[in-house]
């Protein structure tokens, strides 16, 4: 074993940082027996020192992350800070100064992933980050690596634990949504201000890093279709049960039937009982991913917090400094296949709509009429009516995403309508 030890400097020492830090100093012996040479922490970047941070050496905390970054005696920098900046400046710096980086960065990533790569790979150094998405779950690694011979045509997930949590809540105990989400911000599953997850951003950074790896195509943030849970209502889990089904927040990745095209988006989905997905309870997350030669794989497991995503950054540590060793690096951007990203409207999917509508002969016939007029084939319909008003829920079959946003939008404009209660579109099945 090398006696000279890698210098590995850490950029934040919050939840995920500290618990990186921790686990070096406890695990020292087995990592480097693993990796075949001691690691070192050399540094620690904060926002503010003259915070006691437990078992990490005050002498090595510091608040000017450039200076760390630029030693030029650093193998490995640890980014956990998030956010765009100083995380893209610092993580480009560090390569310019001959240091490899792992990152837990899923914005950053998903904004700029094509320009880290590009800077990593013209400076011989690796960038890793199995921690951007789904935590402790091993799933960047297996879909850039162990997949690799395969051809990946579907990736389908849950991938944050924060929203699974509510709408698991309002599964179970008929919870409505704030109602659910003051308990998770409770029980410390949401933050303060939830709106990234609950409104999708987070699961469509992960998507548009899943889609990209999967595809071997560059797909960006601002490729991914996005939709909030903030709408979802008691109604529609009873609604759900009914056609035996639930409710999850969905990432979805997709090729083309033709295999010229990808599409990414997030949004709830109702998908039946019956599917893997439907089980997934709680915080957990949970990832199918489907392919030509292996077939049907399911990823599960905890997708966020301080141990489960420390897990994954060491995972990555480990495979960077072994690379480091040898003089090697692990896989780069694979965006060779350069496919089309079409918009959310060439998606083919299912709608459940729920209608309030007038109590009155015909309407039903004229519900019907949209429809066809937008080449929307009808499923199922249900109807239930009382003193003048009723309520009307449509089932489609399969059409484009676009037919079926355009026969919403023209059943709006039937006098008949009183409104559309809600829409939710029904996968997995």
């Amino acid at each position: 074993m090398r006696t000279r030890p890698l210098k590995v400097a850490l950029l934040g020492c919050g939840v995920v940082g500290s618990e990186v830090a921790r686990i070096m100093t406890t695990h020292a012996d087995d990592l480097a027996a693993r990796i075949g040479a001691p690691v070192e922490l050399a540094g620690v970047a904060v926002r503010r020192t003259g915070k006691a941070r437990e078992g990490i050496d005050p002498a090595l905390v510091t608040t000017d992350a450039t200076a760390l970054v630029k030693r030029g005696d650093i193998d490995v920098v640890v980014e956990v800070i998030g956010g765009i900046e100083p995380a893209r400046t610092l993580i480009t710096t560090a390569f310019e100064h001959g240091a490899s980086v792992v990152s837990a960065n899923k914005a950053l990533l998903a904004q700029d992933g094509a320009a880290l790569h590009a800077a990593a790979e013209a400076h011989g150094k690796d960038l890793y980050y199995e921690a951007a998405v789904a935590g402790a779950i091993p799933l960047i690694r297996p879909l850039r690596e162990s997949l690799a011979g395969d051809k990946v045509n579907r990736v389908l997930g849950i991938v944050n634990g924060t929203t699974n949590f509510i709408l698991d809540k309002m599964d179970s105990t008929g919870a409505g949504y704030q109602e659910a989400l003051d308990e998770a911000t409770a029980l410390g599953y949401a933050e303060a201000d939830p709106t990234a997850d609950v409104e999708g951003f987070d699961a469509a950074a992960k998507a548009a890093i899943l889609a990209g790896i999967a595809f071997h195509t560059r797909v960006r943030l601002d490729d991914v279709y996005r939709e909030g849970m903030t709408e979802v209502t008691a109604a529609d889990f009873r609604s759900a049960k009914e056609m035996g089904c639930t409710i999850k927040l969905l990432a979805i990745c997709e090729r083309s039937k033709d295999g010229t095209s990808v599409t990414a988006r997030v949004h709830p989905a109702m998908i039946p009982l019956s599917h893997p997905l439907a089980s997934v309870r709680g915080a957990y997350n949970a990832v199918f991913v489907e392919s030509d030669a292996a077939g049907q794989l399911m990823f599960y497991g905890p997708g966020a917090g301080g141990s489960p995503t420390a897990s994954a950054v060491l995972g990555d540590l480990v495979a960077v400094c072994r690379n480091r060793l040898s003089g090697t690096t692990g896989p780069g951007e694979s965006a060779y296949a350069d496919l089309t990203v079409s918009p959310m409207g060439d998606v083919v999917t299912r709608y459940h709509i729920s209608l309030d509508v007038a109590d009155k002969p015909g309407v039903l016939a004229q519900v019907a009429t949209v429809f066809a007029e937008h080449g929307v084939s009808i499923d199922t319909v249900r109807q239930q009516g009382k003193d003048g008003e009723a309520s009307l829920v449509v089932v489609t079959h399969r059409a484009f995403d676009a037919s079926l946003s355009g026969t919403v939008e023209a059943l709006r404009k039937l006098d008949t309508v009183r409104g559309v209660a809600s829409i939710m579109r029904v996968e997995g099945e």
